[in-house]
């Protein structure tokens, strides 16, 4: 009774659940940021192209 009474009082594993939470976080930032990025970048080379042509 006393080990089934220390693995429900036991939070080492919700830890590493908050920090795959986070970093899960961090990734879709991540993500957006940069395809925001490419899309500009995108357009500028596009607008270029067409000022070369």
């Amino acid at each position: 009774m006393n080990k089934f009474t220390a693995f429900l009082n036991d939070e080492s594993g919700a830890t590493a659940i908050e920090y795959g939470l986070i970093a899960s976080l961090i990734s879709v930032a991540i993500i957006t940021a940069v395809t925001a990025l490419g899309t500009g970048l995108n357009s500028t080379f596009t607008t270029v192209t067409a000022e070369l042509n």
